[in-house]
């Protein structure tokens, strides 16, 4: 369990803000800081990485202390089991895609690790080649890889796959959610894209001028409305849900999130992930698969 209560004055050229904030995560929680640019979400990062230094109260991780301002503890990151993945990548340019990832193994540890996840995220066929010969999506992979090796108990993931195109972010998403899974990983995702959340996370905290301001699953915190009477709109599959006789899409439509009923045969051969079109006329909505 990772359990969090901090406060932290923060000055920009804005003015100065208070991140204030207290949370509890379970085991296995894949959860989202979610919300604007200067909310606060990497400056809670990089606080759980012991990057930066609360101004009060405490952090812990399974009964252990990482910090904590009355007893005066700050346990240094080095002695942190977190992993942390950028969305610049900050990968060596002067080290093999291998080398990178055995410079993250703590010291006396096997090397069986890296074996592993070079076999793992599919880095078999670039494991001797430079950052500088991979495209986005593979250094991602690298970075992703280079966090793991150390067994993390906390992944930390800031905005990672940003800089992606939709369909190399939705296939590292997926890969996201494997990496999780197997690893038994305890995962904070800092996002500003709710479909991304939608599809990895199982709780969001919606941060804003440092602070709560709504927390749930993904459904409630950015389901908001129903849709209209009469529209059209080209969305994402985020999740297909058997409702009876029908079927329960939620999809992503620019940055809200909305679920729609469909029936067996609208989505036939639809699956999340994929590319659809929403048309509406008396409150019937139809589904129909974009093709590439």
């Amino acid at each position: 369990m990772v359990e969090l209560k901090v406060k932290k004055l923060l000055r920009s050229a804005e003015g100065d803000m208070e991140l204030n904030l207290e949370f509890a995560l379970e085991d296995g929680d894949f959860i989202s800081i979610f919300g604007e640019s200067g909310a606060g979400k990497s400056t809670l990062l990089r606080m759980l990485a012991g990057l930066l230094r609360p101004d009060e109260g405490y952090i812990r991780v399974d009964g252990k202390s990482w910090f904590d301002s009355k007893e005066g503890r700050d346990l240094p990151p080095q002695k942190r089991r977190i992993g942390f993945v950028f969305q610049d990548y900050t990968l060596f340019p002067n080290m093999t895609i291998e080398e990178n990832l055995r410079f993250a193994l703590r010291k006396g540890e096997s090397q069986e690790m890296v074996e592993e996840l070079i076999e793992t995220v599919g880095l078999g066929v670039l494991r001797e080649r430079y950052p500088s010969q991979l495209s986005g999506g593979q250094k991602q992979r690298v970075a992703l890889a280079r966090a793991l090796v150390q067994r993390p108990r906390v992944l930390l993931l800031d905005e990672p796959l940003s800089a992606l195109d939709r369909k190399m972010r939705s296939k590292l998403q997926d890969e996201l959610a494997a990496l999780h899974k197997k690893y038994s990983l305890t995962t904070i995702l800092v996002s500003h894209d709710p479909s991304e959340v939608f599809r990895l996370c199982n709780k969001v905290y919606h941060l804003q001028s440092g602070k709560v301001i709504k927390s749930g699953t993904p459904s409630e915190v950015f389901l908001k409305e129903r849709i209209g009477s009469s529209f059209k709109f080209t969305a994402e599959v985020l999740e297909i849900e058997r409702c009876e006789m029908l079927y329960l899409l939620t999809l992503s439509v620019g940055n809200q999130i909305v679920k729609v009923m469909a029936s067996k045969s609208e989505i036939e051969g639809i699956k999340a992930g994929d590319r659809v079109q929403a048309v509406s006329k008396s409150f019937h909505p139809m589904i129909f698969k974009i093709e590439h």
